[in-house]
């Protein structure tokens, strides 16, 4: 994509990883898809926790204001997304196409880490994938959160995609800020490192996101993975209300919540302290 600048990307990439626990890692795990990055830190004997970021802009690095927290009880790893803005390396003609290539991908990332079975969590499409992700190997995954899932229990709503629209036609760094700024409600520009680094992912060679239905309800309903999901109170992407009580009517085994006054985009960086305690609490269970 044209204007690209990898120097800048690079140099945006980690001024944000500053800001992640000083005993962060960089590992780089082999897989059919192409080499992925992976940012981990945390005591390496804890149970492990693999955290997935949301779409367009985000990495790994979105989870820099959790990964303390998360890395007292577990051993935290995050990767980037084979094909979307980060330090992956996708392998000729095999990028992820397809929602197969994503849990094969997925699959073949857990078999490079050492982890037959982990708990997971993902934001806003990756929570899309983590949740396929588990429906995909209930037995690889102990425990699920989800935050602010998008197409997995409603729709966008129109006003978000005609705010996005522009972006995703034409995406400029401007674009990027207005945007964020605009869905956030100004909370985008308290971190310039998480900004500086969402402006620099705008002309990304990135690929076109995998997308797909949301999970069929009889595959829902047959989930015996306890799950927590945390809407966004605040989040112009879709109605928290709809996506709390659509997962209430189809997982066996879930825990919702609202998280008010916070954004979709502004999670999981600039949230509320009550973001970290519920997710400690389920994920020390």
């Amino acid at each position: 994509m044209t204007g690209y600048d990898s120097d800048v990307f690079r140099s945006a990439y980690d001024g944000l990883l500053a800001r992640w626990p000083a005993d962060r890692e960089a590992l780089t795990v082999p897989t059919p898809c192409g080499e992925t990055r992976v940012n981990a830190c945390g005591p390496r004997d804890a149970p492990p926790l693999l955290l997935l970021p949301g779409g367009g802009g985000a990495t790994s690095l979105s989870w820099y204001a959790q990964a303390a927290d998360l890395a007292r009880t577990h051993r935290v790893y995050a990767p980037d997304i084979v094909g979307a803005p980060g330090l992956s390396t996708p392998a000729p003609g095999r990028r992820p196409r397809t929602l197969a290539d994503l849990t094969g991908w997925l699959d073949a990332l857990l078999d490079g880490l050492g982890l037959d079975r982990t708990d997971l969590g993902g934001h806003s499409y990756g929570a899309w994938i983590a949740l396929s992700y588990t429906l995909h190997a209930p037995a690889r995954i102990r425990r699920l959160f989800l935050l602010d899932p998008t197409m997995c229990f409603t729709g966008y709503r129109p006003g978000y995609l005609l705010h996005a629209l522009p972006m995703l036609l034409r995406p400029t760094p401007g674009r990027v800020r207005g945007f964020l700024e605009w869905e956030t409600g100004g909370a985008a520009a308290r971190t310039p490192e998480w900004l500086r680094l969402q402006e620099a992912g705008a002309r990304f060679p990135a690929t076109k996101p995998v997308t797909g239905p949301r999970p069929a309800p009889e595959a829902l309903r047959a989930l015996e993975t306890p799950v927590l999901l945390l809407a966004a109170g605040a989040g112009k992407v879709h109605d928290p209300g709809r996506v709390t009580a659509g997962a209430e009517a189809l997982l066996p085994r879930v825990t919702t919540a609202v998280l008010p006054g916070v954004s979709h985009h502004a999670l999981p960086q600039a949230a509320p302290k009550e973001l970290t305690s519920r997710l400690t609490d389920f994920l020390s269970d």
